[in-house]
C-alpha cells in the first residue's frame, strides 16, 4: 500500500460537476494498493498518517499530528501510485491491486479513518475526477506499508 499525503489549507473532488467531497486545512491522502495488502497494511498507514506530526506549532516546527489538531483528512483512491515507469514510455500497472480488491481495501481504509473521529471527505473508486489540493508548506510525503 501507498499513500502520497499532502498538508493543504483546502481539497476537493468534483465529479461530472458536483462536489462529492470537501475538506478544510488537514491532509489529502492519494491512495494506492497492491495486490498483497492487507487489512494490517491498512491499519498501518491510517495510523501512521493521522499521527505524523507534519502540521507547524506555535514556533513554526512540524511538531503536531492531524489526529491532534483534530484537522480534515480527504481520500482520494490513487491505483497509478503502482504505476513502473522503469521501461518504455507507458507506465505498466501490473503491481496494482485488481479492480474489485483495491476499492474493498479502499472502503476499509475509509472506515478505518473514520474511527480516529475526523472529518473525512473522499473521492468515487473508479471515477474520473478533478481533485483540486492546496498544498500547504508544500509538505509531500510517502508513505508504504
Amino acid at each position: 500500500m501507498k499513500i502520497l499525503l499532502q498538508r493543504v489549507k483546502k481539497g476537493s473532488v468534483t465529479i461530472a460537476g458536483k462536489v462529492v467531497g470537501e475538506i478544510g486545512e488537514g491532509i489529502v491522502l492519494l491512495v494506492g494498493f497492491h495486490d498483497s495488502d492487507t487489512e494490517k497494511d491498512l491499519k498501518f498507514l491510517a495510523e501512521k498518517a493521522v499521527n505524523l506530526r507534519i502540521h507547524n506549532d506555535e514556533n513554526g516546527k512540524m511538531n503536531l499530528s492531524t489526529l491532534a489538531l483534530k484537522k480534515d483528512i480527504l481520500i482520494v483512491s490513487q491505483f497509478t501510485l503502482y504505476g513502473d515507469t522503469r521501461k518504455g514510455r507507458r507506465p505498466s500497472f501490473i503491481e496494482s491491486a485488481k479492480p474489485d480488491y483495491a476499492e474493498k481495501l479502499y472502503e476499509e481504509f475509509i472506515s478505518e479513518m473514520r474511527k480516529f473521529g475526523l472529518k473525512v471527505g473522499t473521492g468515487e473508486f473508479g471515477a474520473d475526477m478533478l481533485v483540486e489540493i492546496q498544498n500547504d508548506g508544500p509538505v509531500t510525503l510517502m508513505l508504504e506499508s
